[in-house]
């Protein structure tokens, strides 16, 4: 049978595109859909602008830290306008970026939705039918809402890099790294930030001395953070919220006259009734409370593809579906999250279809960060995840680094090792300071190759740095 092209991709973000090139260049013929803009979540809703938010929130505290060390700046201010303006233009390049290596690459895109009629048939929004002898979806996800009543008053991640103005005083819902570091930038932009989390510690999952050190951290750079606490109730604003507000603790919003700042997913300020009691007037509230496949509406089940509990697309280790002909990858398989992930997969699919050498993904130590404030870098288990499998020594220690310091903030670093007590391999690396993200992707390499406690300890430490600290702790804290 003639197809129309060899492959179609069924999704713009980074692994979908990232495949398309590649298979492309190895003399595929390629088309790729996507609905919203090129560059998925990434680029358009995610990492990019919110790195590039994270920059921005980071200069309160370096222009008071300048002082410390004999700068003369007067306090300054923040204007959200001009930065949302320059923000929307670096996205505007980076999607006409992505846009000129999709063309240059000799792919065929449509700037539409497409769904599938058979194994072999993608219906764009059109209605125009394209054969393609393979299909590789690649829709990644969405931010999710809790289902409160009246959730909708709310907003979600995506609609933070649209905001008016910044709200004055803001109500973030959920405690994974999305929400801990949209309650980290938005502190460092000025705002208020109240956050509520269900559980007993935010960042579940991940190393739990790493999330204490994080969690004091945030609270005394002014993040109020309530654990054990979760919504009950919530409603837009009225006078007679904002007195029941004041009764119960919960604060005020605006005063009389103030504008407050809206966006158009709330409308303006929000009653909220905490689990404790407590009531809360915000000018709006973040939800960061999961985040959900895009399966829905693509005709996958119609045409005989796995779909998990969670909408995630199911797929064997070289993301192949139950349909042989359609394959999926990112986060809309719902296996590991991240965008270097989702083009690692990518890239494994082409290998595996076009070069005819079967890749399956590698799924296995991979690092990644979290960009609260301090940041988190983490690679391997946790000290938790360690000790349920094997006898582990931590070596650990948390200290004031010295640029800080010297301006006389508290903050504190973390640098920690999960060490096997029978081989001496490092199991697990942790850091929770200023760049971690830029150190772990380098300690990752160690933990990666099967480095041992010992490959650590030959290693020269690089004076003074605080990621020397990794290379010169000789004796554990504790064995577990």
């Amino acid at each position: 049978m003639a197809f129309d092209y060899d492959l179609f991709v069924i999704g713009g973000g980074s692994g979908g595109v990232r495949a398309a090139r590649v298979a492309a260049a190895g003399g595929a013929r390629v088309a790729l859909a996507e609905e919203s803009r090129m560059g998925g979540t990434c680029v358009i809703r995610g990492c990019v602008p919110k790195k590039i938010m994270v920059f921005a929130s980071a200069y309160r505290e370096g222009f008071a830290d300048a002082r410390s060390y004999g700068w003369d700046l007067g306090e300054g201010s923040f204007d959200w306008a001009r930065f949302r303006s320059r923000l929307h233009g670096e996205l505007d390049r980076l999607e006409g970026v992505y846009r000129s290596l999709l063309s240059g690459s000799g792919v065929t895109t449509f700037d539409q939705r497409a769904v599938l009629d058979d194994p072999h048939t993608v219906r764009l929004a059109d209605g125009s039918t394209h054969s393609a002898k393979h299909i590789l979806v690649a829709t990644g996800g969405r931010p999710e809402r809790p289902g409160l009543p009246n959730d909708h008053l709310g907003m979600v991640s995506d609609d933070i890099f649209n905001l008016e103005e910044l709200p004055r005083r803001l109500l973030i819902v959920g405690g994974g790294y999305i929400a801990c570091e949209f309650a980290c930038i938005m502190n460092g932009l000025g705002v208020e930030v109240t956050q509520f989390y269900r559980g007993a510690q935010i960042l579940r999952g991940f190393d739990g001395e790493a999330r204490g050190l994080i969690s004091e951290m945030m609270q005394e750079k002014g993040v109020d953070l309530h654990l054990g606490t979760n919504i009950v109730d919530m409603a837009p604003a009225t006078a007679d919220h904002v007195a029941s507000a004041a009764v119960t603790g919960g604060g005020m919003a605006a005063p009389a006259g103030e504008t407050s700042a809206r966006s158009a997913a709330t409308g303006g300020p929000v009653w909220v009734k905490a689990s404790n009691g407590h009531e809360h007037v915000f000018d709006a509230v973040l939800f960061a409370t999961g985040r959900r496949p895009n399966s829905d509406g693509l005709g996958l089940a119609e045409a005989g593809v796995g779909i998990g509990r969670r909408g995630q697309v199911v797929v064997d280790e070289f993301s192949q579906t139950a349909v042989p002909s359609i394959y999926a990858i990112g986060d809309v398989t719902n296996r590991v999250n991240l965008t270097p992930v989702a083009i690692r997969e990518g890239m494994a699919f082409v290998e595996t279809v076009f070069n005819g050498n079967p890749t399956p993904v590698d799924h296995d130590l991979i690092p990644s960060a979290v960009f609260t404030q301090p940041e988190f870098g983490t690679v391997g288990l946790s000290e938790e995840e360690a000790r349920e499998q094997e006898a582990v020594d931590i070596y650990c220690t948390s200290f004031r680094p010295m640029q800080t310091a010297f301006a006389g903030r508290p903050d504190r670093v973390l640098m920690k090792l999960v060490v096997s007590k029978a081989t001496q391999k490092v199991l697990g690396c942790h850091i929770v300071a200023p760049q971690a993200g830029e150190m772990i992707q380098l300690a990752g390499i160690a933990v990666k190759m099967g480095a041992t406690k010992a490959d650590f300890d030959r290693t020269v430490a690089v004076h003074p740095t605080m990621s020397e600290e990794l290379v010169t702790m000789k004796a554990p804290v504790r064995s577990v």
